[in-house]
């Protein structure tokens, strides 16, 4: 189901990728760079809800802010669920393993900024619910860099995909 093969004049089998054109080919481009704007506004939404949320404290609103987690989780699992079958078409219909391995990075460290991006919400609750503790503003700027090194990596990433896809076999 990979390549279907067809005879040339000289009776040689030549490669077709299921005769997809180039439209489709950058269409799919297209799309990643979509999904991965869908996921910056996820993010800025997560943000604006949990500043909503320390801002009801001290007896925070968990209710609102658990379904606010609920419907991100949501965005997140749909948009990584469609990168990953994006993935799979690079690699299985266009013979592009260069391009699957970017955004299998691409998934690996927005994994990394999710993960950074949950302890963060954390330790800015921490700093509110002790202040005066060095140790949890200490914590929220080790995060931040951390969030900002991955924001870079993917940037970087990206990058190579934009570089690579645009490159003619």
């Amino acid at each position: 189901q990979r390549k279907s093969r067809k005879s040339s004049s000289l009776g040689l089998q030549e490669p077709q990728f299921f005769a997809m054109s180039e439209n489709d080919f950058k269409a799919l481009v297209q799309r990643l760079y979509a999904l991965q704007a869908e996921r910056v506004e996820a993010y800025r939404l997560f943000e604006q809800g949990h500043q909503a949320y320390l801002n009801t404290g001290p007896h925070y609103n968990f209710i609102q802010y658990r379904q606010l987690v609920h419907e991100i989780t949501l965005a997140f699992n749909g948009i990584s669920k469609e990168i990953i079958q994006m993935k799979d078409r690079f690699h299985e219909v266009y013979g592009r393993p260069d391009l699957s391995e970017h955004i299998e990075k691409i998934q690996e460290q927005e994994k990394e900024k999710l993960e950074l991006t949950a302890r963060l919400q954390l330790a800015k609750q921490n700093i509110l619910d002790h202040p005066g503790v060095e140790a949890h503003a200490q914590e929220v700027q080790e995060l931040k860099n951390k969030i900002i090194k991955t924001m870079e990596a993917i940037s970087e990433i990206l990058q190579d995909f934009k570089y690579d896809s645009e490159e003619m076999e």
